[in-house]
């Protein structure tokens, strides 16, 4: 794209408002801006749209969004499926409402049914619309836990997880043969409302959801046990959360919730945090604040579109709160539903749970004491709601749990994204379950490290920003995968998948065999202790993010390794 023509095009388009036109004309001097923005087009993909909220082809604007959707759109009506409607959802960002208005005008004047959510909800509310309303697909404007300059735009299909590779194929191709501003249909959102081409959805989705979340207990009465005693302090971090955590969490019995109210208003400039990820300890401060005044036991943290949750527990020796990390929890849980289902007699037939490659290998151990299968698949939520979707057209075997590292977690088949309701609420009733046995999540969890050994995962960002960040990335990728390397921390390496070739090849005998999953831009690497680095790019951020899950007898052992291999892997950017 010859940006400089094209910067040119958008100044003197006449519908361009004047608020895109007066920010274009202030960056007239700045080349380097301007190429920026307007050298590509964002891409559309699996996960549908991010970038940075301003005018541009490389950014979330109208124009883009508009464009999108109407490349959806043409999709939808390739397969004839318009009857069947689109449900479109916001978060809380700026923009959000902007932009889920003007997705829902482009697919009206495209003759599309559309059903959009009254006010902000999280996005397995989203997901799981789709599939009560029996939606061809759905749109979820959010950025995640991104920071506030940021908005994007999640598509899903009819079976409620995000859209899969092929017809994410087809939307982007549409797109590019779409004119930003001549190739898009458009009405009045508010005449579509008035003559029900968009019909405005609200609290009869939320009952019903909320009624498929309290199916997904695994001891109903837990928390009334000790309903008197637990404590938590809950902050949706100014985003989607807000309502139904709470809610489920009041439904199921808990009597001392505490919402940390400064974040319970919601605001997309999110005031105070740097950036509204429940990943990040500073997301914590003002509910530890709140924990340590109040004599909570627990802390929930959920991000915008509340389908991340995060934790923080107490350790009962010194009354002293810690982070859990996604893979902690995620074990925690999975350990909690097996055990409590065992003991209950109550256990189904063939249970199997689901976790992704980068995630902890604790879980391989706890599902293998407990007689669960365990299907490990690529990176992304829509990898486990595709075998979901498997299983579900056989009948044979019986969801049980299914997560991935980075704090998203499922129960149930109600939805086919990550969930924090339903995990706030098992997250709540294993630690009343615990709280009974004089034990904090904290004492659980050393509990599966005496059993299983220790467990420590690191995680490390290479950046790689700017214009040729996307060429910087790709070319660390070939590199390594051309020249992969024969020790990393100390440690040989015995087997090195790649999951974008394919192949899995053992060092020693020279042996290749298939990785038996979808074709991805992941090198895989295994040491000769069992431990494993990964290395993908982000799908989201421009970075490739690099993964040591790491196992040893003791504590220190594991960290000294997975600090090996984070020194290490250093050399990779040399």
């Amino acid at each position: 794209m010859d940006y400089i023509a094209e910067y040119k095009r958008w100044l003197s388009e006449p519908t361009l408002d004047e608020k895109s036109r007066e920010e274009l004309l202030g960056i007239e001097n700045n080349e380097e801006e301007k190429e920026f923005r307007f050298s590509s087009g964002l891409t559309f993909g699996t996960a549908g749209l991010r970038g940075i909220m301003m005018a541009g082809t490389n950014a979330m604007n109208v124009y883009t969004v508009a464009q999108a959707t109407q490349g959806l759109a043409n999709v939808i009506i390739d397969a004839d499926k318009c009857e069947m409607g689109v449900i479109v959802g916001m978060d809380s960002r700026n923009n959000s409402r902007l932009f889920a208005e003007t997705a829902a005008s482009v697919l009206a004047a495209n003759g599309i049914k559309v059903y959009i959510f009254e006010d902000l909800r999280p996005s397995p509310v989203l997901s799981f619309a789709v599939r009560e309303l029996g939606c061809i697909a759905g749109i979820n404007v959010t950025a995640s836990h991104n920071p506030a300059e940021y908005n994007g735009y999640k598509v899903y299909w009819e079976d409620g997880g995000q859209l899969p590779p092929d017809h994410a194929d087809s939307v982007s191709k549409y797109i590019e043969a779409i004119d930003i501003f001549t190739g898009v249909k458009k009405c009045s959102f508010d005449g579509a409302v008035s003559d029900g081409r968009i019909i405005v959805v609200g609290k009869e989705i939320d009952d019903r959801y909320i009624e498929e979340v309290l199916r997904e207990q695994v001891e109903p009465h837990a928390v009334d046990a000790v309903a008197d005693d637990l404590k938590i302090v809950y902050t949706p971090l100014h985003g989607a959360g807000h309502i139904l955590v709470p809610r489920v969490l009041r439904e199921i019995g808990l009597k001392h919730l505490y919402p940390v109210e400064e974040q319970m208003v919601l605001d997309g400039d999110f005031p105070t945090v740097k950036s509204p990820n429940p990943e990040n300890f500073e997301a914590f401060e003002l509910g530890l604040e709140l924990a340590k005044k109040v004599g909570s036991d627990l802390i929930i943290a959920t991000d915008p579109d509340a389908d991340r949750l995060a934790v923080m527990t107490r350790r009962s020796s010194t009354g002293e709160f810690i982070n859990l990390t996604g893979n902690q929890v995620g074990a925690l849980l999975i350990d909690y539903i097996a055990s409590s289902l065992s003991e209950q007699d109550k256990m189904p037939e063939n249970p199997y749970a689901i976790k992704t490659i980068v995630t902890t290998e604790l879980v391989t151990k706890i599902c293998e004491s407990h007689g669960v299968t365990l299907h490990n698949v690529l990176t992304g939520f829509k990898f486990i709601g595709e075998v979901i979707k498997k299983y579900e057209v056989t009948g044979h075997d019986t969801f049980l749990f299914g997560f991935e590292e980075s704090y998203g977690y499922l129960k149930g088949t109600y939805a086919r994204d990550k969930d924090s309701v339903v995990a706030s609420m098992l997250v709540t009733e294993m630690a009343a379950s615990y709280m009974k046995k004089g034990m904090t999540l904290a004492d659980a969890l050393d509990r599966l490290f005496e059993k299983h050994g220790y467990f420590l995962e690191g995680v490390k960002n290479i950046y790689m920003e700017g214009l040729d960040g996307l060429e910087k990335m790709a070319a660390l990728m070939d590199e390594l995968r051309n020249s992969p390397p024969t020790h990393i921390g100390g440690r040989r390496v015995v087997s090195v998948r790649d999951y974008l070739k394919n192949t899995v090849t053992d060092i020693d005998s020279g042996a290749v065999t298939e990785t038996g999953l979808p074709k991805s831009n992941v090198l895989y690497f295994v040491v000769d202790n069992g431990d494993r680095i990964i290395m993908r790019p982000s799908g989201t951020e421009p970075k490739i993010k690099l993964y040591m899950l790491t196992h040893a007898d003791t504590y220190e052992e594991t960290k000294r390794q997975c600090d090996a291999y984070m020194k290490d892997t250093d050399s990779f950017v040399d």
